[in-house]
């Protein structure tokens, strides 16, 4: 799948994980949260596709560059590279579940607090770690990967 269009990812509603390497310190402005500063890095963002299009239309969107922002992702998306998408069709309900998962990596973080957390209440979709998160958190969730 190349960066903005949607290959042969399912068009089924499930959950995906973008992996994303930010290759400098900045300041973005996020929605309700204000102005956060973002460490560079390495992040994952654990999101649910839902609408129409299910995964592939959502996948696609986040690999596009010129988007309208949306979503709190949408910010980060604007200065980090998105290296891999990790996901799993299906209609259970899991993106705290699947962040939970992750922060617990050895020397993960959620971060910021409540970043694409919106319609929910637990501490955040976006989990920085301090290198490639590899394939196996990834697998341990019963994800695939998607792209590239």
């Amino acid at each position: 799948m190349d960066r903005g269009s949607e290959g042969a990812v399912s068009r089924a509603g499930g959950l995906y994980a973008l992996v994303c390497v930010l290759p400098r310190a900045v300041t973005i402005s996020v929605g309700r949260l204000g102005e956060v500063a973002f460490p560079a890095g390495w992040y994952v963002y654990v999101g649910s596709a839902r609408g129409p299009g299910g995964l592939a239309a959502r996948v696609g969107r986040h690999l596009r560059r010129a988007k309208r922002v949306r979503w709190h992702v949408d910010s980060l998306l604007a200065w980090a590279e998105v290296r891999e998408v990790w996901g799993k069709a299906g209609d259970a309900p899991g993106e705290c579940a699947w962040a939970a998962a992750l922060a617990q990596a050895p020397g993960a973080r959620r971060w910021p607090p409540g970043f694409g957390a919106s319609d929910c209440r637990c501490p955040g979709h976006l989990v920085a770690f301090p290198g490639a998160p590899g394939a196996e958190p990834f697998r341990a969730l019963g994800a695939e990967r998607l792209w590239p």
